[in-house]
């Protein structure tokens, strides 16, 4: 009943009303590494924290999915235990890549408990690169997931690209390392960014995916300023010792993500608190 009196209160004396504060959490990129999203995911979950949209790129879009389609950070754990690279990846061996990614529908019908955008229990946004408009290709509202999670974890050179409507789409960390944009359009007040850091590695200039790697690491360096300004905080789990395949770590992972967004919910408690209050916090 307070807060219905507060806007009353402001409505007479012709004050703003409190905005509802309203979170967006954008999962980033990182292969195995990304098994630490598990962890922020809980951190949210023990603090009864809402998340009101979700994105995510790469790895995050996988579990920016299954725990919008309605799976707990518990059970999305409990797959990324027992996964294992050939979970996701097939050798195929071609001119566009290493490997196919269809071995991912079978992996994603054991952690998703929906398949479309429309029956979602949070509004998601999955986020890959388009090579032919040369331009991020956001997926969200309506259709199928399936396809959008493949593409954006489809890494230049390893994967397969994935075709779609003569388009041809790869890992969405190209485009967009942090999916934090698409969040602001679908409504968020405040977007929460996690950033996954480089692995502690030196480049091999004899080695592929080394140089692939280290390209990467390059130019989202470069690129990082432009999630940034999308976000009201950024959470970086310490995963930089931990190697791009390491799904042997998944525990030292997720406890990694728990411990960094731990560190964040006070920050977001404010913002609610704010909210009651009708002060502006950023």
């Amino acid at each position: 009943m307070s807060n219905w009196w507060e806007g009353a209160r402001r409505w007479i004396h012709g004050e703003p009303a409190a905005r509802e504060t309203r979170i967006g959490l954008a999962l980033g990129g990182g292969f195995a590494r990304g098994i630490a999203h598990v962890g922020v995911l809980r951190a949210f979950e023990r603090a009864k924290i809402p998340i009101h949209f979700i994105s995510g790129v790469s790895a995050g879009s996988i579990v920016a999915s299954a725990f919008a389609s309605g799976s707990s950070s518990y059970e999305i754990e409990q797959v990324a235990l027992k996964m294992r690279f050939s979970d996701v990846a097939r050798w195929r061996i071609s001119w566009q890549g290493l490997v196919g990614s269809d071995p991912m529908r079978k992996f994603l019908a054991r952690v998703l408990k929906v398949f479309d955008f429309e029956k979602m229990q949070i509004p998601l946004a999955v986020v890959a690169t388009d090579l032919t408009a040369g331009a991020p290709a956001v997926f969200r509202g309506r259709g199928d997931v399936v396809l959008p999670i493949r593409a954006s974890c489809s890494y230049p050179g390893l994967f397969q690209p994935v075709r779609h409507m003569n388009h041809c789409l790869v890992d969405g960390m190209i485009a967009m390392d942090v999916p934090a944009a698409p969040l602001r359009r679908m409504g968020a007040t405040h977007v929460v960014s996690v950033a996954l850091p480089n692995p502690s590695e030196t480049v091999d200039p004899k080695n592929m995916l080394s140089v692939v790697t280290r390209c990467f690491q390059i130019m989202t360096a470069r690129t990082e300023s432009q999630w940034r300004r999308h976000s009201n905080l950024v959470i970086v789990p310490d995963v930089k010792d931990v190697g791009w395949d390491s799904f042997e770590s998944a525990h030292l992972l997720i406890e990694a993500g728990e411990r960094a967004a731990e560190a964040a919910m006070p920050q977001i408690a404010r913002w609610f608190a704010a909210e009651t209050s009708g002060e502006a916090v950023a």
